[in-house]
């Protein structure tokens, strides 16, 4: 005879265990492609989730409230401009979801269950800020964790981006036309004590694709002394400032009336093993060779 309380128990439903299931072995049937603009331009419009791998290993699991392709071309974008990702090496796949799902966090439920599959095995780009937005102003000077997706794949400073154009520009609108060629951040002064000197800036454009390491150069042969442009591990900054930000990889601003250009050694705040970033930074200082933009553009 079976001991007493063993002839009865206590069913609950998850209805989340079962949605997160299904949706893992939906997914499971899918075979990743390559993170392109044919292939984004092949999808429809239309909320769901999503999943980034890098060299075959998933790597991010996210949610687009409103697009798939919209949402994931600025994941490639992002990523075309960081040393240490060939953008050919990253490939997704997807999943279009009901809005009624949607708003349960469905990549939530898919990042639980692969847990749950395998404790042993983190999705790397959602613990390490790689979905970050702008920090904004105030955190401009506080130190790279050494486990930061910036820290491992900092901003690629030489990327041939497409040509703005020959010519003379306004610097604010020269300005703008730099954030939206750039494939990361780029925030730049506009408080009203700025006003004049944007005002009364030009920059003259050869033809021709430039670096982001130009595009600053440019910027800052264009503006007044006493302004800076700072590289940090995620995005460019430029204000009048004459400022050492811990983390920056290189700096802009005219010296005796020069643009001078200078690599720093960033330094990372710690927060697990250094190695990652330590490889990356040597990388960086290889590629970071002497800019002739002075004699290209005689």
């Amino acid at each position: 005879m079976a001991p007493a309380g063993d002839f009865k128990a206590e069913f609950r439903l998850s209805i989340t265990r079962a949605m997160a299931t299904q949706l893992a072995e939906t997914l499971d049937h899918l075979e990743p492609v390559h993170l392109t603009t044919a292939n984004l331009a092949r999808l429809e419009p239309r909320p769901g989730v999503y999943e980034l791998y890098l060299l075959g290993d998933r790597v991010y699991v996210g949610k687009a409230d409103r697009s798939l392709p919209e949402r994931l071309e600025k994941h490639r974008i992002k990523l075309s401009g960081r040393y240490g990702i060939d953008i050919r090496d990253v490939a997704f796949r997807c999943l279009y979801v009901e809005e009624d799902l949607e708003a349960a966090a469905p990549e939530k439920m898919l990042i639980s269950e692969y847990r749950r599959r395998d404790p042993n095995r983190r999705i790397v780009w959602n613990t390490n800020g790689f979905g970050n937005n702008d920090p904004g102003r105030n955190r401009d000077d506080s130190l790279v964790k050494v486990a930061h997706f910036d820290a491992k794949y900092p901003i690629d400073l030489n990327a041939s981006l497409p040509a703005l154009g020959a010519g003379i520009r306004e610097m604010r609108a020269y300005l703008e036309s730099v954030k939206f060629a750039l494939p990361f951040t780029f925030r730049y002064d506009k408080s009203p004590a700025t006003k004049r000197d944007l005002s009364s800036s030009s920059v003259e454009l050869r033809g021709g694709p430039l670096t982001p390491r130009e595009l600053m150069w440019e910027a800052i042969r264009g503006l007044p002394t006493g302004w800076q442009a700072t590289a940090l591990p995620g995005y460019l900054i430029l204000y009048r400032e004459n400022r050492r930000y811990g983390s920056a990889l290189a700096v802009w601003r005219k010296e005796d009336g020069e643009v001078a250009e200078k690599r720093l050694d960033a330094m990372y705040a710690e927060d697990g093993d250094s190695e990652g970033a330590s490889s990356v930074y040597s990388d960086l200082q290889l590629h970071f060779e002497p800019l002739t933009l002075e004699e290209g553009t005689e």
